[in-house]
């Protein structure tokens, strides 16, 4: 059961690809990444945590092997990767699960979250970012580019280049940790934007990113309130998400457990070890 299994189901008429690994009766992870990757930034943790967990990382709509669907013939906002993704979720019978986000895959996990939170026994962020603290200057142009898209997007689109994609995976990331990276991780991501309309695939999402900002009071309520049980694993050196969207966290979730690593943005590539180290004993306690 610790074997990768790679599937593909259809969705509303959308092909939806996941791995998953590990026994259904252990208890689940739902692992959700974020831009420009793919559940392929998940590859090696799957395998470290299988034989405890089982584990399901599904590819977004438009990413990896998942479909990708021109922008006329699906409509490309948060809402509607969220349930996407929750439909996934009910396809597969996933009752309770803690859910690891990234990036992009924060604003699907905690909209699943806190709509019912009574499924979620644990949140696990890696630069997943739940508050305005969290913004970096680099959100400046797309920010920019949501007031006006017209007058921003030749900047924007400097962010589907392959020198910013390799940026993403080595920006802050001590030079002993550098040949950790997997080159073909990077290269995968730059593949996948290079895909004739992609690119406005992931202008539409720019775009809509900033509703996602509308529910970041809804998911600081839910955090108040339902206390989730939390683990930060965030890179200190991310300026995506940078290290203060991670301590903001304690504001809400004082009970969480934080570990500020000596990383970037794609942690996972250059501490994969210790995110899973922190992943079994944080879970571990969790369910005792």
């Amino acid at each position: 059961m610790s074997l990768v299994r790679h599937h593909t189901v259809t969705i509303d008429g959308i092909d939806v690809f996941y791995r998953e690994a590990g026994d259904p009766s252990n208890p689940t992870i739902l692992l959700l990444h974020g831009f420009p990757s793919s559940s392929h930034m998940f590859r090696n943790l799957i395998a470290s945590l299988a034989d405890s967990y089982h584990l399901v990382a599904p590819d977004h709509v438009g990413f990896g092997q998942s479909a990708m669907p021109t922008i006329h013939e699906f409509e490309y906002s948060f809402d509607n990767l969220t349930a996407v993704t929750e439909k996934l979720i009910a396809h597969l019978g996933l009752d309770r699960f803690a859910v690891y986000i990234h990036d992009y895959g924060a604003p699907i996990g905690l909209r699943i979250a806190s709509a019912a939170p009574e499924r979620i026994t644990a949140i696990i962020t890696q630069s997943g970012n739940a508050y305005l603290e969290g913004f970096t200057p680099f959100w400046d142009i797309l920010f920019a580019h949501a007031k006006d898209r017209a007058a921003n997007e030749r900047g924007v689109r400097e962010y589907f280049t392959a020198s910013k994609t390799y940026w993403q995976y080595t920006h802050g990331v001590p030079e002993d940790r550098l040949d950790r990276i997997a080159p073909e991780a990077w290269q995968l991501d730059q593949a996948g934007l290079d895909r004739k309309g992609n690119d406005e695939v992931q202008l539409q999402l720019f775009w809509d990113y900033q509703f996602n900002l509308d529910g970041y009071p809804g998911f600081q309520e839910y955090f108040r309130t339902h206390q989730p049980p939390l683990l930060v694993t965030w890179g200190r050196n991310d300026e995506i998400f940078g290290a203060a969207g991670a301590e903001a966290f304690r504001r809400d979730l004082p009970d969480g457990e934080f570990h500020l690593l000596d990383a970037g943005h794609f942690a996972l590539e250059t501490h994969g070890e210790e995110i899973s180290g922190y992943i079994r004993e944080f879970l571990g306690k969790v369910s005792r």
